[in-house]
């Protein structure tokens, strides 16, 4: 089952972080919300009035057990600083599904810790230079947010 356009690895969660690495991957070279939506939007196939200055999509991951996914880490040099994030930018997926993703946070959210996606700052969503790897296999749900500029 496949229910990215371009991919068709077997696991529907897989398929569409592939194809969001790709869309972001374009970009930085050269009604409802979802994941399609927002792939457009970030690829400027959409009907926006203003320039597209769109450079990533905030995913939201969901465990088998169908709890939200929340990744943890520090910056460079800052180990004592431990951050966590149930928002993510796709950076890349190897043809074996293992995902590398980079944690988003608003600078203005003073919970370096939040106990569920609500509970976290949106607002600014920007890139932290934080980066997990996951095995994206593990998942069974996605949500996209609508494509935003986080670089």
């Amino acid at each position: 089952m496949s229910c990215g356009k371009e991919f068709n690895t077997g696991n529907c969660v897989c398929d569409i972080l592939k194809e969001i690495a790709d869309a972001q991957s374009d970009i930085i070279e050269n009604g409802c919300v979802n994941c399609e939506q927002s792939i457009a939007d970030l690829l400027g196939d959409n009907t926006l009035p203003i320039a597209n200055e769109l450079d990533t999509v905030p995913v939201l991951l969901y465990t088998k057990e169908g709890e939200p996914f929340k990744g943890f880490g520090a910056d460079y040099g800052a180990i004592s600083d431990i951050q966590g994030s149930f928002f993510f930018r796709v950076k890349e997926v190897d043809e074996d599904c293992c995902a590398t993703l980079e944690l988003l946070r608003d600078p203005n959210d003073p919970d370096d810790n939040p106990e569920c996606p609500v509970d976290q700052y949106t607002g600014n969503l920007e890139t932290t230079g934080i980066c997990i790897t996951v095995n994206a296999n593990c998942f069974c749900h996605i949500t996209c947010l609508p494509a935003i500029d986080a670089l």
